[in-house]
């Protein structure tokens, strides 16, 4: 983590476009075996994002141990775009079990599809987590990191983008509402790793386009899925769009449209104060 970060400070924000003769991402997959979780860090995540820790992981957890690897590929050399100030803009996790917190396990992660986007230009990180002794895929998530610069309408693909997952309308039921501190973004980043500094502070937030610092798009959903807490069933696929940065500080109000089935869940993240849509997602069973 320390290396990949020192690459990024060196970098710096860098050009505005795709370095390289073809702008393409490296084809090379890290896979870390042998992982066991810290109890004492997952403690800690897991009260930041709202619940208390027992026998299993967080659905989101196992983001946090893809991160170091994820890191380490957008901060090595040939990678076309600088890491420091993407922004997340969607994240799709598929928990196919509870993870046991103290099973051994197996993480790989790639990046994929760099593409024009009608604000910069996009691409994927994909992520899976299996059981270190059987192999058995237990967990995969999709995220989509925007490298922001001015719009040219004339571009490929530069269009505009789909709508939030699943097509969700309202109405929604207000489930709860979160004051949270101006200290978040750096009290997340102490527990994940991700210092970007657009979640640092003020300061390091304006160079990149931001007034305020913003909070993490993995915090913010990590959050909903705590609320959710045991509507969740064992076996989630959780889809999610970053609509809008929660500045920091901020009140948010966190809406619910639960399916007469139970196999579904929309929500919605917005401001307290002037009703803006940040976060969009749904939680179906699978």
């Amino acid at each position: 983590m320390l290396r990949s970060y020192l690459r990024a400070a060196r970098r710096g924000r860098g050009p505005s476009r795709p370095e390289g003769p073809s702008g393409t991402l490296p084809a090379v997959e890290l896979v870390l075996p042998g992982l066991t979780v810290d109890r004492r860090r997952l403690a800690r995540y897991v009260r930041l994002c709202g619940g208390e820790p027992g026998e299993f992981l967080p659905p989101a957890y196992p983001h946090l141990l893809a991160f170091p690897a994820a890191l380490a590929l957008m901060t090595a050399p040939g990678f076309p775009l600088p890491a420091l100030g993407l922004v997340h803009t969607a994240n799709t996790l598929t928990r196919l079990r509870p993870i046991r917190a103290d099973e051994r396990l197996t993480v790989r992660v790639r990046t994929a599809d760099l593409r024009p986007h009608p604000r910069g230009t996009a691409f994927d990180v994909l992520a899976e987590v299996s059981g270190d002794t059987d192999g058995d895929l237990l967990w995969h998530s999709a995220g989509t990191y925007l490298r922001r610069h001015p719009a040219e309408p004339d571009r490929p693909g530069a269009a505009t983008p789909p709508p939030g997952p699943g097509g969700i309308a309202p109405p929604f039921a207000e489930e709860a509402r979160w004051q949270l501190a101006a200290g978040a973004g750096r009290r997340y980043a102490s527990v994940s790793g991700d210092r970007n500094p657009i979640h640092l502070h003020p300061w390091t937030a304006r160079p990149f386009g931001f007034r305020r610092a913003v909070a993490h798009g993995m915090w913010t959903k990590a959050r909903v899925l705590e609320a959710l807490g045991p509507e969740l069933p064992a076996a989630v696929r959780v889809e999610v769009a970053f609509r809008a940065p929660v500045p920091l500080p901020s009140e948010v109000r966190l809406a619910l449209d639960r399916a007469p089935d139970g196999r579904s869940t929309a929500f919605t993240l917005t401001g307290a104060a002037d009703g803006r849509t940040h976060l969009r997602g749904r939680a179906d069973a699978l």
